[in-house]
């Protein structure tokens, strides 16, 4: 017996690297999730963690068309250097400029610091006192031109359109500096329009109003526009940053398997030698105390409680064999030694094993084979633990005087199959898939007194599954069962061809001679010549 005192070995799991890498992408994924959410969240009528991004796109738009405004202050200046003094113009085209340098300036300013909402509320003030400043320059001009007839009206007009059309577009990501650039022109002009008492002035007054209603409507549709553009970008930020989640968790789930995996192969391959070794001895001194191989029994009990102890040792052996196939299995472990089979041969041959435990039960087993089938390719081993696995379940399983069917033949696409039918109790629908699983039992083996572990099925159906076949479990509660194995085409070991017998090689042709026979032509003459004084 072993002492209570002593500890159970625990199998240290390989910690480090592998496991320490998929945390920190975890964390990592983790912080882009929270970030990507907080982006997301709403505390007033607008989001504020889209500020910083709709701020940087009203400074990076205002910096690409820089160019374009300047084109259209300087075109402005001289086109009104023709109404007034040309010094006032210049004056004029000069102080808009430095406006515009200044917003472009602070443009750059803004996208080379750090975003943060103190530094975003800053620069978002700043840049609507600059956008008004812009407009106050633009309304300067606007309202004082010389003379007052239908052309100045009109070139009026058409200045004030094009410059709210171009600072609206410019500002769709700040509406509020947007409003702030073009209310002061438009209002300024509607005012200069109206005082002046004329019916054609109170339109152009209306039109004006008009035009700035509308660009601010307009305004405010791009922004909602590149709101909602932004609010999908970090919906998908979110989602790759969860599915990146998702994916570090799998990834250390997975390492932690396999670890578990690999500890789970060193306790096995450890257990399996240390539960052998003493098994070994208890089936051997079990099994001549079981023969009396030294002389009878003083009691005739001690026989029967020898026996016992063999066949538990035997079917303790039998569970050990099944958990370690399984495990190797599972493990990727397991090879096939693949050699020419005979499936009608092996069959016969686990039927005449198990022949003498149906007799006894009272059951019948048919034998439908398909006579001159072929050999096929693979482990006669593994398929010999298959066909014992189903027959001696269909055995267990059946009532006394019921009937086993044992078939093999072709499938239709060229293989072969092995069917096991029987006349038990059948599994019901909903337990098939727990009786395919490791260690899974139906009802009907629970209350039979013949309970097994659970592994001959998923043993028999993984070593199918490494053959490249195919199991079929089909049964019906109180009807029966059957399992259907089948083999690929692919297995099947067909006749050769007889080989083809090929032509003797051609003899070469003499050749002229060689060196060496020349050589020795001219080594007789000259020993005939030393023979004769020559």
């Amino acid at each position: 017996m072993s002492n209570p005192a002593e500890k159970p070995e625990v199998v240290a799991l390989p910690a480090g690297p592998q496991v320490a890498a998929p945390v920190n992408s975890r964390r990592v994924a983790a912080q882009r999730v929270r970030e990507a959410r907080d982006r997301l969240t709403s505390t007033s009528g607008t989001r504020p963690a889209f500020d910083a991004e709709l701020l940087r796109q009203y400074a990076q738009t205002r910096i690409s068309a820089s160019y374009v405004v300047m084109l259209l202050v300087v075109a402005t200046g001289v086109l009104f250097g023709l109404w007034m003094k040309p010094i006032v113009a210049g004056a004029w085209t000069i102080g808009i400029l430095c406006v515009h340098l200044l917003i472009i300036r602070s443009c750059s300013r803004f996208l080379a610091e750090p975003t943060s909402v103190a530094v975003t509320r800053k620069w978002r003030t700043r840049f609507v006192l600059l956008d008004l400043l812009y407009g106050l320059c633009w309304t300067a001009i606007l309202i004082h031109p010389a003379g007052r007839d239908l052309a100045s009206n009109t070139l009026m007009m058409f200045l004030m359109l094009l410059v709210i059309a171009v600072s609206s577009m410019l500002a769709a990501s700040l509406p509020i500096a947007a409003l702030a650039a073009t209310v002061p022109v438009t209002v300024g002009i509607a005012l200069d329009l109206v005082l002046n008492g004329a019916f054609d002035n109170y339109v152009l007054a209306l039109l004006a109003l008009a035009a700035e209603g509308y660009f601010a409507l307009l305004a405010h549709r791009l922004h909602s526009t590149t709101l909602a553009t932004l609010e999908a970008r970090a919906e998908k930020d979110a989602l790759i940053g969860e599915l990146e989640q998702a994916k570090a968790i799998s990834d250390e789930a997975r390492h932690r398997a396999e670890s578990a995996n690999v500890a789970k192969s060193r306790f096995l391959a450890q257990m399996s030698h240390e539960l052998r070794t003493p098994l070994n001895a208890i089936l051997g001194f079990s099994e001549v105390m079981k023969s009396e191989i030294f002389g009878a029994h003083a009691v005739p009990v001690y026989k029967e409680y020898s026996a016992d102890i063999h066949n538990s040792g035997v079917h303790l052996l039998n569970l050990i064999n099944e958990i370690l196939d399984l495990s190797r299995i599972e493990a990727g472990r397991y090879e096939l030694n693949e050699e020419a089979v005979a499936l009608v041969h092996v069959v016969a041959d686990c039927h005449h094993l198990l022949k003498l435990r149906a007799s006894s039960r009272g059951i019948t087993i048919h034998e439908v084979f398909e006579h001159g089938m072929p050999r096929i390719w693979g482990d006669e081993r593994a398929i010999r633990q298959v066909v014992l696995n189903l027959l001696s379940n269909s055995i267990k399983f059946t009532p006394q005087g019921g009937e086993i069917w044992l078939k093999v033949g072709w499938t239709a696409s060229g293989g072969q199959y092995l069917s096991v039918k029987d006349t038990g109790s059948g599994i019901a629908e909903d337990e098939i898939p727990v009786v395919l699983a490791s260690f899974g039992q139906g009802s009907n083996s629970i209350k039979s007194a013949e309970q097994g572990a659970g592994l001959g099925l998923p043993i028999a159906k993984s070593l199918i599954d490494m053959h490249g076949g195919t199991f079929t479990l089909k049964s019906k509660l109180r009807i029966g069962t059957e399992v259907i194995v089948t083999l690929p085409p692919e297995r099947v070991m067909s006749a050769l061809a007889p080989m083809a017998e090929e032509a003797p090689p051609m003899q070469p042709e003499p050749a002229e001679p060689t060196m060496g026979a020349d050589r020795k032509r001219v080594r007789r003459k000259s020993i005939m010549s030393a023979g004769t004084g020559l």
